[in-house]
């Protein structure tokens, strides 16, 4: 019984954890310069840094081992996108870049989790 207690725990400690990623992507959007190019990016920031999370829950609601699998590889693509599109984002100022750094960080610790989950389960 406390072996799946600290499974659960886990599981929603990634959930909150992906859920703050996208959170503070939303928060950081709104303090970029205004540049058709940012706009662009930013549109697919948002979605991507909130897909991790909803393909991670959709994973540990799954019917399967090829389900969950197949969840867990999406919400990993999506932490990647969410990498790249920040790596696009044109920031000028320091504070503007070291937000940016610190998310393509984060992003790429989900990055990270998620890739351990599928190795763990393939």
């Amino acid at each position: 019984m406390e072996t799946k207690q600290k499974n659960t725990e886990r599981r929603f400690d990634l959930e909150e954890r992906s859920l703050s990623f996208a959170k503070n992507v939303r928060a950081f959007v709104k303090d970029l310069p205004r540049s058709i190019a940012n706009i662009e990016d930013t549109k697919q920031l948002v979605r991507s840094s909130g897909s991790i999370g909803a393909n991670y829950i959709e994973a540990n609601e799954s019917v399967g081992k090829k389900d969950f699998l197949f969840r867990i590889r999406i919400a990993r693509k999506e932490a990647k996108e969410s990498k790249y599109w920040l790596r696009l984002i044109e920031a000028h100022t320091a504070s503007i870049e070291k937000q940016r750094a610190a998310l393509e960080q984060e992003a790429t610790e989900l990055m990270l989790i998620l890739s351990s989950i599928m190795r763990k389960y393939v």
